[in-house]
């Protein structure tokens, strides 16, 4: 797969929209059939950034707003490298937490949780240009299937 082209709208209202219409009323699923649901509330932990490094994000982005249509591609992609993601506040390595990079580095994070049917389902929770810890991303323990479903419960 291609790299996708930057999108480049005037205003973040338009991100704003092609990231509802895109995804939160949109069908995406990984390329094993995971579906991936979007909250319209996650625009902004997405396409804003902290001016303070102390969290509070606080200035639209434009470099990780335009970035918008990979994220769909990298969840979609079937050589993406998958990784476990880092729970901050345990300060250790998540089996449902999976991060997918495939473009640059361009990391895609998602929450796995369970359907009622026992399937794995997924949560966007954030994405963005990993240009200074993307080397911790992929130092980062291989995500797995198994363990994830293993530390959902189902065994």
């Amino acid at each position: 797969m291609a790299l996708p082209p930057l999108v480049h709208y005037p205003s973040v209202a338009e991100y704003r929209e092609h990231y509802e219409r895109v995804y939160c009323r949109g069908n995406i699923q990984t390329s094993e059939g995971i579906r991936v649901f979007f909250g319209a509330g996650k625009f902004g932990h997405a396409f804003y950034e902290s001016t303070a490094r102390d969290g509070r994000k606080d200035v639209f982005s434009p470099v990780r707003a335009q970035r918008i249509d990979w994220i769909k591609a990298t969840l979609e992609h079937p050589s993406a490298d998958l990784f476990e993601g880092w729970d901050k506040t345990a300060r250790k390595y998540d089996a449902t937490r999976r991060v997918a990079v495939v473009y640059e580095d361009f990391v895609v994070v998602v929450a796995m949780g369970l359907k009622l049917d026992g399937s794995l389902k997924a949560n966007f929770v954030t994405c963005y240009q990993a240009d200074t810890s993307i080397d911790r991303v992929r130092a980062s323990p291989v995500w797995s299937r198994v363990v994830c479903l293993r530390q959902l419960g189902v065994r």
